[in-house]
């Protein structure tokens, strides 16, 4: 990669490795980005003048020449001496920007709007995404009282605005109807003269069966376009009023309509079918609860309580196979380490382990088992693996390397795939294990693609993700980020966007391309997605925790974040917040009561927390256990490895408290 430039958002330029590079002060970035504006063209530099003055002082002509100048070391700082320069050239009576097409972020949005109107919706909601995620604020931010770019910020912002609407219609067009109906709100209110903006909304909520709360829209937007603009609703808007009123069919989803009538077949033909009190019925139970728990929402809630009575109801009955099958087909890999519900994944184990001991053992031929068997011991295995995370005693990785090995001599795909996830859940029981569970990623995407097991392709894509961010591989998390994010949008997965958005933040943190203020926002942003995920072993106390480490690192003080607000994170950040209050003694004693941080994607962070709050307060014993504890973790960043925040280089870590240890550095060998 060249120089590449940014302008939506402050303006700024980025290197072939993708660090921020240097551009000294407001007037060379106001040099910049007139270039930019020009798109190419050559702009005298009486014109760079004009617009960089209103009052030129004498010696202006040769400020612009130092301007130039210093930009020019700075965009190529190995071009030899004299020999002229190649991306900011000198033609004619001023200068020129030769910057490629895909240069510049505003001209590769613009590029990516246009290309995905003539998409199918999923290819094209993806395109909308990624380019929307591209924006770091205000397009030209710090130059908006200049002429010079009022035409091209506003016409960017119609751009932007446009493309926001584009992105709903595709979710709409996908039967999304529900998802995208708070987007829409909040973008109609800020953007009241959009008629588009109001018919989208207006739609998306009687899709969403709402026809009241549509009608409602539609009459809002009506008395603001008579009271603020004095001008009648269009005829767009006028004839969905009427449509909705009569409930015209072309207004559903053709996703929807076609979906509905043969769910509805479907169930009325397996209700006549099949007894109510039929076993068969549980197994058929599982495999919808299976798919409830990806809907977001309260799906993952409602499938966890349901599956729990559904598993008990199966040993009721007291048959060993059924309810291994009833336990075994809920395959539902997971991505992060926290359970959402301890007690319901401590009864799902409990059940798992009675169920391994009972199946009886008259199923094996001379000493043999069957296949069938073995498959169903693995399916239970890889539940404990899962369901254990979080674990200390090591009954999760036996169970996860069992059912790895099974899986792996009966040669079934997707057996191995749902072992694989067990044993990705296990690898947390020490610091440093980024690599190999990057390994454990890789191998989930290989075999899922090839046997077309997307929802563990999905996975395999998310570790890979989480894991490239340990190694501060960025360019290819940002690969399988996007991967995930297409084969979430074509098969309809809406939690991976969770995942993603959180990454993206992260991503911005730790280019170190944008404000404090902006990461901050990116950060409550990708917070916001949590609301009604269903995801509570996530959500709780993860915002407070990004902003912490986020404000540690730029040396400010900590988010104003009550007891209760750090969830589960408290007894790490207490500590350091209390030092930034200067209540010494007080966080002396929270650091002495500091726990062992659990084993999950958060490990090393909170080991880093604690270690900064020990090198603080002289605490040597804290010292020497975070220093053991994150020695095997010295290639990795802090926290990255979650895919969601970050306290930096864990390697600077180890050195501060190596000096302060009076210990050697350096990076320990790897161990399994």
């Amino acid at each position: 990669m060249g120089v590449a430039f940014g302008v939506l958002g402050p303006v700024t330029a980025w290197d072939g490795s993708g660090g921020a590079i240097a551009l000294k002060g407001p007037r060379h970035r106001a040099v910049l980005a007139r270039l930019i504006v020009a798109r190419g063209r050559v702009v005298p530099v009486t014109r760079l003048v004009d617009d960089l003055w209103e009052e030129p002082p004498a010696g202006a002509v040769g400020a612009v020449r130092t301007f130039v100048a210093a930009l020019r070391r700075a965009l190529e700082p190995d071009r030899p001496p004299r020999a002229p320069a190649r991306l900011l050239v000198t033609e004619g009576p001023g200068y020129a920007l030769r910057a490629g097409a895909d240069a510049v972020d505003a001209w590769r949005f613009e590029h990516a709007v246009t290309a995905a109107a003539a998409l199918p919706p999923h290819y094209g909601l993806a395109r909308l995404e990624e380019a929307l995620g591209w924006w770091r604020g205000p397009a030209y931010a710090e130059f908006a009282d200049q002429d010079w770019v009022r035409a091209e910020r506003s016409r960017l912002a119609e751009l932007r605005l446009h493309a926001a609407e584009r992105r709903a219609e595709a979710l709409l067009a996908l039967g999304r109807a529900a998802e995208v109906v708070p987007d829409l709100d909040a973008h109609a209110a800020g953007h009241p003269w959009r008629e588009d903006a109001w018919r989208l909304l207006a739609l998306a909520l009687y899709r969403s069966g709402r026809q009241g709360d549509a009608l409602a829209v539609l009459r809002r937007a009506r008395t603001l376009l008579v009271d603020e603009l004095g001008v009648d609703p269009g005829p767009a808007l006028r004839r969905l009023e009427t449509d909705i009123l009569r409930q015209a069919d072309h207004l559903d989803s053709p996703v929807r309509g076609s979906a509905e009538r043969v769910w509805a077949e479907a169930t009325a033909a397996y209700d006549r079918a099949v007894a109510s009190g039929a076993r068969a019925r549980l197994e058929s139970t599982t495999g919808l609860l299976r798919d409830l728990a990806v809907t977001g929402g309260g799906g993952p809630r409602a499938a966890g309580e349901h599956r729990v009575a559904a598993v008990e109801a199966a040993e009721e009955l007291g048959d060993a196979e059924l309810t291994a099958r009833v336990i075994g087909a809920f395959d539902v890999p997971a991505i992060w380490t926290r359970s959402d519900d301890p007690g319901q994944a401590a009864r799902i184990v409990a059940a798992a382990g009675r169920t391994l001991a009972a199946l009886a053992p008259d199923h094996a031929t001379a000493g043999h088992p069957a296949a069938g068997h073995e498959a169903a011991r693995a399916r239970l295995l890889a539940t404990i693996a899962l369901e254990s995370r979080g674990d200390r005693s090591g009954h999760g990785r036996r169970a996860a390397r069992q059912a790895e090995e099974i899986a792996r001599r009966l040669g079934d795909p997707a057996l191995l795939a749902f072992a694989l996830s067990g044993l990705f859940m296990q690898t947390f029981h020490r610091t440093g294990l980024a690599a190999r569970r990057d390994e454990i990623g890789a191998e989930l995407v290989e075999l899922s693609a090839r046997h077309g097991l997307v929802t563990f392709e999905v996975l395999g894509r998310l570790i890979r993700m989480q894991a490239r961010s340990a190694l501060a591989d960025f360019t290819a998390a940002d690969a399988h980020a996007a991967e995930a994010e297409h084969l979430a949008v074509r098969h309809e997965r809406p939690l991976v966007g969770v995942f993603t958005t959180w990454y993206r933040a992260l991503r911005l943190d730790a280019s170190g391309r944008a404000t404090l203020e902006e990461t901050e926002a990116a950060y409550r942003q990708a917070a916001a997605r949590l609301d009604g995920a269903g995801m509570p072993g996530m959500e709780r106390g993860l915002l407070p925790l990004a902003l912490l480490c986020l404000r540690l690192r730029h040396g400010q003080p900590p988010p104003d974040v009550g007891h209760a607000g750090w969830g589960p994170y408290a007894p790490w950040a207490r500590p350091v917040v209390l030092l930034a209050r200067d209540r010494r003694a007080e966080a002396a004693e929270a650091l002495r009561a500091l726990p062992e941080p659990p084993p999950d994607l958060l490990t090393e962070a909170l080991w880093c927390l604690a270690a900064r709050a020990a090198l603080t307060l002289g605490d040597r014993t804290t010292m020497e256990r975070a220093h053991a504890a994150l020695l095997p973790a010295a290639g990795e960043l802090a926290g990255a490895g979650s895919g969601v925040l970050t306290l930096g280089p864990v390697s600077a870590h180890l050195d501060d408290l190596a000096a302060a240890l009076n210990r050697p550095t350096g990076i320990a060998p790897s161990r399994s």
